[in-house]
């Protein structure tokens, strides 16, 4: 770990000064800040990086893009841009959507503006590794009152094949009264198992009167042990629809935020997790309110299977000023096998009187009298176990807005537990 690799990676992209520097700034900072907090969930020996910054080597076993459809679409392999596809409807009206050091050249006020403007590059150790290390990102800026109907897809490749660092930054910028449906998909490719680490920053920036339906789907492998954060700025009226696919294959921690900085913001979020193998998978689902009137809800179920760990953390965190807020949250996991094991830990905290706040979690396992119901049916053990899982998860899948992320979802599902 040296402060010289940056600062030649800083020169290779020339980078601004202002980014140079603050990633010489965070660097600094790494040896004196603390790990973040995810109760339950022992991570502190995982490796999620080694002080390595650099590019990948173009890849020869690139996906197939031939069926896609003609959507604003960014696709990277690694460090590389493999596609930009954006509508001309859409560029007229100043939509960017493009990798980060060429938004740096195109936008670069709006990029250094909101720039870790969402997560702080010196709140935990790994905020400032990230700040100081990632190496590839994108930029996604809708301008004030641009209305997308079609769903935006950003689409990043870790090769299973590369050692390269996964350590990526996502920004996206919704400007007021703007809409947007972005579907993102952070995804090993390929039959490699060389072991790497990831460190991977989402900021959705959500200025006034601003509508954004954010899904995720997460299918990183075995080989990369990951550290994912997305969060969200709302301003006011703002609105933030998440609904996030936790299927990663290795051992994975995960922040998932929205402050609610704006009168009247609103933020709902919504999570399915899978955990199997000896996999552990932390979770921390966070919602803070400061505006009044903003509303936060947390629903977020998983199932375990295997002897797979899953922990989820739901966070409320009222302010004291966030008068007629709301924060509601709800976490259930259900263990598909006797060696699973697993934690749902409500936290509310509340500084304000006049609000209104509410929780529940449950961890079980599947009921043997519905077992024995579909098999007395006629469904063998493994068709059972798939409809009860579906089922479980079903209420929080049929919540997603996007059908096609809702049938992505299920398939994905399938295919985990096809694996047993």
């Amino acid at each position: 770990m040296t402060k010289e690799l940056i600062q030649e990676f800083s020169q290779l992209h020339a980078e601004p000064e202002w980014l140079a520097s603050l990633r010489q700034k965070a660097f600094d900072k790494i040896g004196q800040l603390d790990l973040p907090v995810i109760e339950r969930v022992k991570f502190h020996r995982w490796n999620l990086g080694d002080g390595r910054i650099s590019d990948s080597e173009p890849s020869t076993s690139v996906p197939d893009f031939t069926s896609l459809g003609d959507n604003l679409k960014f696709i990277q392999m690694g460090t590389q841009t493999v596609l930009e596809q954006l509508p001309a409807d859409l560029a007229e009206q100043g939509v960017v959507f493009t990798d980060f050091h060429t938004a740096l050249e195109e936008i670069p006020e709006l990029v250094e503006k909101h720039f870790m403007s969402a997560v702080k590059y010196d709140e935990d150790k790994l905020a400032a590794y990230h700040t100081a290390y990632f190496n590839s990102g994108a930029v996604l800026y809708v301008p004030d009152n641009v209305e997308i109907d079609q769903p935006i897809e950003g689409i990043f490749y870790q090769d299973s094949e590369s050692d390269v660092p996964f350590n990526k930054h996502i920004l996206i910028i919704a400007g007021k009264h703007s809409k947007v449906n972005y579907l993102e998909r952070l995804e090993t490719y390929g039959e490699g198992s060389v072991p790497t680490t990831a460190n991977i920053t989402v900021e959705v920036i959500a200025q006034a009167g601003a509508q954004i339906k954010f899904s995720a789907i997460d299918r990183l492998g075995e080989n990369v042990t990951a550290y994912i954060s997305r969060r969200g700025k709302l301003d006011n009226d703002a609105m933030i629809d998440w609904a996030i696919g936790v299927m990663n294959e290795g051992n994975v921690v995960a922040d998932f935020d929205s402050d609610l900085y704006g009168k009247g913001s609103h933020a709902d979020m919504k999570v399915v997790a899978l955990s199997s193998g000896k996999q552990v998978q932390g979770i921390d689902t966070r919602v803070t309110n400061y505006g009044c009137n903003s509303i936060g809800n947390i629903l977020q179920h998983g199932v375990i299977l295997e002897k797979g760990t899953l922990t989820f953390n739901g966070i409320g965190h009222i302010i004291k000023g966030a008068k007629g807020a709301d924060a509601q949250q709800e976490s259930r996991v259900l263990m598909l096998s006797d060696q699973a094991r697993s934690d749902a830990n409500p936290i509310l905290l509340i500084d304000e009187n006049d609000v209104t706040a509410g929780h529940a979690a449950s961890i079980g396992q599947v009921d043997p009298e519905d077992m024995y119901y579909l098999m007395s049916r006629g469904l063998d053990k493994a068709t059972a176990e798939r409809l009860v899982v579906r089922g479980f998860l079903g209420s929080v899948i049929v919540e997603i807005p996007v059908k096609e992320v809702r049938d992505e979802m299920i398939d994905n599902i399938d295919i985990i537990l096809a694996k047993r």
